[in-house]
């Protein structure tokens, strides 16, 4: 189960629990973070150890024609991630969580790829 924060209106902050991380061909965890907040994006472990932070500005992100609609590709620091952001469960009509990280990302000065 994921949990998503957002606010609908210029959406520049974004935190989603409940991620899947891969590094790719590798799994990095089942039950990480991503924020996009104070202008960085950050991707975490469980526990909340850093896997993996940029500047938004220098972060692109985009949705594969191949993914489904909860997945989203991220390159930061030049390194390639998958993120599976599942939409919480019981919530019909919800945005998809992937959906509100690019739409943040774009709006923090993010790039689209």
């Amino acid at each position: 189960m994921s949990e998503t924060e957002f606010s609908t209106a210029g959406v520049t902050e974004f935190s989603a629990t409940g991620v899947r991380i891969d590094r790719w061909a590798r799994s990095v965890t089942r039950a990480g973070q991503v924020t996009v907040k104070d202008g960085r994006v950050a991707l975490l472990t469980s526990y909340g150890r850093e896997i993996d932070s940029a500047p938004v500005d220098t972060v692109s992100a985009g949705r594969p024609w191949f993914a489904g609609a909860d997945a989203t590709v991220a390159w930061v620091n030049g390194t390639r991630y998958r993120l599976t952001m599942r939409p919480p469960d019981g919530k019909p009509g919800d945005t998809a969580p992937s959906h509100s990280f690019l739409q943040a990302l774009y709006n923090a000065g993010g790039r689209r790829t």
